[in-house]
């Protein structure tokens, strides 16, 4: 089954630092445009940020600098470096994309999430 599988959560003090990882299974052949979105509880899923296959990104206001989005395609796998980290960044962070399976067909994907909590 292809998924993809996030990694790198945890409980972090206000103003630390965590780096999330997201790892395509095997029979996908490579990524395709990519990106992290985060829901915290009672709100709406929303865009962190965004990178496409020629490493153009894209973040969504609140980030502030203080994320990182990348990508590794030999290991298809995309990072989100988070630094600064402020409660208000208490989430699940999701990563979701569009992937071209080794059978040459595209399908999107979304991973089961991975836990971020800020707090002293």
């Amino acid at each position: 089954q292809v998924q993809l599988v996030e990694s790198g959560g945890g409980l972090v003090q206000p103003g630390g630092s965590l780096r999330l990882s997201c790892v395509a299974s095997e029979g996908i052949f490579t990524l395709d445009i990519m990106a992290w979105y985060r829901q915290a509880p009672g709100k709406q899923r929303e865009l962190v940020a965004s990178i496409t296959p020629r490493g153009t990104t894209n973040y969504n206001g609140f980030v502030k600098g203080r994320f990182t989005v990348s990508r590794d395609d030999a290991l298809n796998t995309m990072y989100l470096q988070m630094d600064g980290l402020e409660p208000e960044d208490t989430a699940v962070y999701y990563c979701d994309g569009d992937v071209i399976l080794s059978n040459g067909t595209m399908r999107g994907l979304a991973g089961q999430g991975t836990q971020v909590t800020v707090s002293s």
